[in-house]
């Protein structure tokens, strides 16, 4: 995971040309899904249903380079906690996770105050309290590959994203 992160940045700092401009600042928000999965797993004899809610926080890091006026790369660094409710055989537990988001956007901006984009996230889950019945967490990959997208807005300093 190290050796991606460290290839995530100097890609992007070599993709800088003489006259782009580097943006940088600190992030923090709220997570919340409300989905109401409906699917199901079974370990041994046991079944457990998929994940109810999620809710937590994250706080990281992000670089902006343009790449013209209008487009531009944004990788960012990103730690999150987050707090999943699911349903045991008949009873609802709790369980939280943390993990490091290494989300990769391109993007475009718009309208002088706008932007949308889309990228691949990567994320390592470094620690979790998931427990039932026999089973433990060792045996499940804690590295995946996602992708992120959404639209923002920026007010001077401050900038707003919704993403999924």
């Amino acid at each position: 995971m190290k050796k991606v992160i460290l290839i995530v940045f100097l890609a992007f700092g070599f993709s800088k040309t003489s006259n782009a401009q580097i943006d940088f600042g600190i992030k923090a928000g709220v997570n919340y899904n409300n989905s109401d999965n409906d699917s199901f797993k079974t370990i041994g004899d046991d079944v457990i249903n998929g994940a109810k809610s999620k809710s937590g926080y994250h706080a990281g890091i992000w670089l902006r380079g343009n790449i013209t006026d209008s487009f531009y790369i944004r990788p960012e660094l990103v730690y999150t906690k987050v707090k999943n409710e699911y349903l045991y055989q008949t009873i609802n537990t709790d369980y939280e996770f943390q993990k490091i988001d290494v989300p990769v956007l391109v993007g475009v901006k718009f309208l002088g105050f706008a932007n949308a984009f889309i990228g691949p996230s990567f994320q390592y889950i470094i620690e979790e309290d998931f427990k039932f019945s026999d089973a433990t967490t060792d045996e499940f990959d804690k590295f995946s590959l996602g992708l992120q997208m959404g639209v923002g807005i920026e007010l001077g300093n401050l900038g707003i994203d919704v993403r999924w």
